[in-house]
């Protein structure tokens, strides 16, 4: 779910290429992301890359440094996006439906999502492109937790942040943690509870 940490947006996400340097960029990161799924993090090379991009190798160095560099412009693309959070008209649908598109990804074969998150704990340059892509989700999550107030499902002070994570943490413990399959009862159930916790203050 994440906004730029720091003094503002590193200066990549200010400003993107376009033409070939663009086409570029996304043979490359979705190179990367095919690979990081059939190889993972271990299995990540520049070289294999750039083959698998029709790229050659020195402009995959040149512009990407290391795989540091490539995991981290990947998840940062993830972060241009338009996506904005479900709007069902309640803050139980809202939440899981929103816990439904982070099971939906987790348990996609192969799992990008898994994946990066994997390799965040490897390369600090993703790690800190982690932070920032979960930022910007939760700022842009927080609408849902400002709809429910409006409609008087929550009360006033609600910390959007705080909901948001109590809502969708127990997605990321099973299948991240434990690796458990996915449940389909889970989205609803996380949702629920996290939706009457708050109704009843616990994130004033």
């Amino acid at each position: 779910m994440t906004s730029g940490e720091g003094g503002g947006e590193p200066p990549d996400r200010r400003r993107r290429p376009g033409g070939r340097t663009a086409r570029v960029r996304a043979q490359v990161l979705e190179a990367v992301r095919a690979e990081l799924g059939e190889h993972g993090f271990d299995g990540l090379t520049m070289d294999a890359v750039a083959a698998r991009a029709g790229v050659h190798r020195a402009t995959v160095y040149r512009r990407w440094g290391d795989v540091g560099g490539l995991l981290a412009d990947v998840l940062d693309a993830a972060g241009d996006d338009d996506w904005r959070p479900p709007d069902t008209a309640s803050l139980e649908g809202d939440l899981a439906a929103l816990n439904q598109e982070i099971q939906d990804a987790m348990a996609a074969e192969p799992s990008i999502m898994a994946a990066l998150i994997a390799a965040s704990f490897r390369s600090e340059k993703a790690a800190q492109a982690q932070r920032r892509l979960w930022e910007d989700r939760y700022a842009r999550c927080e609408i849902v937790v400002g709809r429910a107030v409006r409609r008087g499902e929550l009360p006033p002070g609600t910390d959007a942040r705080r909901l948001l994570i109590a809502a969708t943490a127990p997605l990321y413990h099973q299948l991240v943690l434990l690796r458990t399959p996915p449940d389909p009862l889970l989205p609803g159930h996380a949702a629920r509870a996290a939706a009457l916790a708050a109704a009843a203050g616990a994130f004033t």
